[in-house]
């Protein structure tokens, strides 16, 4: 496969699993950019989000970083769920906030995977970091595309 194939069959599973991903979606998620083992995910911190110190939700973090996990570790056109993952809290992320989490592969082999993710706001101040580990499943992202033709 060729960098341009493996980038259009990235970028095509990405796409497919964001359209049926109605939760990434209602949060206001933006699906940023892809790449094999990659994707970046935006997110602006609306006032729903804000919890009673003033700042954005830890669970709204954790939930754009997973996000950007998933998409990252399903580029491939191979269905990866997450079996464990955990994030730091390095700075708050405040109202109006725009946050950009930039997935990244660090490793991958055979049903397995290690993900990083970096959380940043508008201003590229590092809000939290995230580790994914993934596990492959039988099937294929783009299998029910497939299955409507």
């Amino acid at each position: 496969m060729t960098n341009q194939q493996a980038l259009s069959l990235a970028e095509t599973c990405a796409s497919a699993l964001f359209e049926r991903d109605a939760a990434s979606q209602r949060m206001g998620m933006r699906l940023l950019s892809v790449a094999p083992g990659a994707a970046r995910v935006g997110m602006s911190v609306r006032d729903d989000m804000v919890q009673g110190h003033g700042t954005c939700h830890g669970g709204y973090l954790f939930a754009l970083a997973d996000s950007a996990f998933a998409f990252a570790c399903n580029t491939y056109n191979e269905a990866t769920v997450a079996i464990g993952c955990s994030i730091d809290y390095v700075a708050p992320a405040r109202l109006g906030d725009t946050l950009t989490a930039q997935a990244i592969e660090q490793s991958r082999s055979g049903r397995t995977g290690n993900y990083d993710v970096r959380i940043e706001n508008q201003d590229g101040q590092l809000i939290a970091l995230f580790h994914g580990k993934s596990y492959k499943v039988r099937g294929s992202v783009l299998a029910q595309e497939n299955a409507d033709e």
